[in-house]
């Protein structure tokens, strides 16, 4: 089955609509909801999530597509268990992409008090959505899941994956795709797909997004600059001219996170320049925190693998690793978080390129898709803990307490494969 075409063939009897998702509903029920939404004021807000801010204490960024142009949209909120309630306006963020007008909005919630539980909506002239949680940051522990790529030919892997990981830590405050999220990042459906896998949770907690190669895929497997993740997520801003959105940081708890952006091949062509200004600007970033950790979330790898029956291909340090690795030993960065190669493999820690006592803490996250490497891999030198073979799908979670941070890699049924403890020496 061609990808272009998976969603059609495997979903069509759910009824995926050009417009939206409507399951087992099909036309009829988008023409009742229409009439009903006039009477009842029943706003059906498309893809509604919830993007990481530069500090989600006191801010929450909220985005939505809607089935039609909206008149008047906002996001109403207040404090749980109350009446009152404030509104704030939404900003207009049409866009086009693969034939498809998108009709998104976008609406910053900004002054909000700290580790608070709030409720949101989306509003329009004479209609208003149900009403979702939001809960904002705090000073102390937090729990976070992390998904390695999710690309697909078939997202139902994704979803119930995402679903039961969300269902098994249901304190989890944010959560973390490490790019490739999706296969093609021109096909519209698979954003509808991994949008459809998330629903439920993406709407009630932060997405941290990162942009991975098949963002800047077009319909004919050719590289182009990555429109449909840019649009899709306002991440925090990070002061760049030319590439806005394209890598940020932000802090949540006493986590200084730094979300960077291994995509230059990708874009060099079009917009040169994103290795060197993401080094000058880590140095800057991560000086200026005064988080008690901090962390890197970088999709491609920093290690290279040797490849079975390709002996030409040697192991040793990515172009990625060779670029960042001395800058994070430089830096004090206590833990790097990669993905792209659909394995998972904790390295421990490393420093001037080599096995350490000290140095970051390296995890290579694995695969939360369907799309996977059976054998490819040689095990590497610096490799502590392998993912039982053949790979399947798998999550993590992240724990912060203090002065320790746990990380735990679990299977698709709960099965935990790895632990690790990170401790903060003073």
């Amino acid at each position: 089955m061609k990808r272009r075409t998976f969603i059609a063939g495997g979903l069509g009897a759910l009824g995926l609509l050009a417009g939206g998702i409507f399951w087992a509903k099909g036309t009829l029920y988008r023409k009742a909801a229409n009439s009903m939404r006039q009477l009842t004021g029943d706003l059906d807000a498309q893809f509604l999530r919830q993007i990481i801010t530069a500090d989600s204490a006191y801010s929450r960024m909220l985005m939505w597509q809607a089935e039609s142009p909206l008149v008047n949209p906002g996001i109403e909120y207040r404090i749980k268990g109350q009446e009152d309630a404030l509104i704030v306006a939404a900003k207009q963020d049409f866009f086009t992409d693969d034939g498809v007008e998108n009709n998104q909005y976008t609406a910053e919630l900004t002054n909000l008090a700290a580790d608070t539980e709030y409720e949101y909506r989306v509003a329009a002239e004479g209609a208003a959505g149900a009403w979702h949680s939001l809960h904002t940051a705090g000073e102390g522990d937090f729990q976070c899941l992390i998904f390695p790529d999710s690309q697909s030919s078939d997202y139902s892997d994704w979803e119930q994956l995402a679903q039961n990981a969300a269902q098994r830590n249901p304190q989890a405050a944010f959560f973390i795709n490490m790019g490739d999220i999706v296969d093609n990042g021109e096909d519209h459906t698979q954003w509808q797909a991994w949008f459809h896998g998330v629903s439920g949770i993406i709407d009630r907690i932060p997405f941290v997004p990162l942009m991975g190669n098949h963002e800047t895929y077009n319909l004919n497997w050719k590289v182009r600059l990555p429109e449909a993740y840019l649009k899709y997520f306002a991440v925090p801003d990070n002061g760049s001219a030319n590439f806005g959105r394209y890598y940020y940081s932000y802090d949540y708890g006493d986590v200084h996170f730094i979300v960077l952006n291994s995509q230059w091949d990708e874009t060099e062509e079009f917009k040169p320049g994103l290795r060197d200004e993401q080094v000058a600007w880590l140095r800057q970033d991560a000086a200026a925190s005064r988080k008690k950790w901090k962390i890197v979330l970088v999709h491609k790898d920093v290690l290279q693998y040797r490849i079975h029956n390709r002996p030409e291909r040697k192991e040793g340090i990515s172009d990625v690793g060779e670029v960042f690795m001395p800058l994070f030993d430089e830096l004090g960065i206590d833990l790097v978080f990669s993905a792209h190669l659909h394995t998972y493999r904790n390295r421990g820690h490393i420093q001037n390129f080599q096995r350490s006592a000290k140095g970051p803490l390296y995890i290579l996250t694995g695969v939360a898709g369907n799309v996977r490497y059976p054998g490819l891999w040689i095990d590497h030198k610096l490799d502590e803990v392998v993912a039982p073979q053949p790979e399947t799908d798998n999550y993590l979670t992240m724990d912060v307490k203090g002065d320790e941070i746990t990380v735990r890699c679990f299977l698709p049924d709960g099965k935990e494969i790895d632990k690790v403890i990170l401790q903060k020496n003073h």
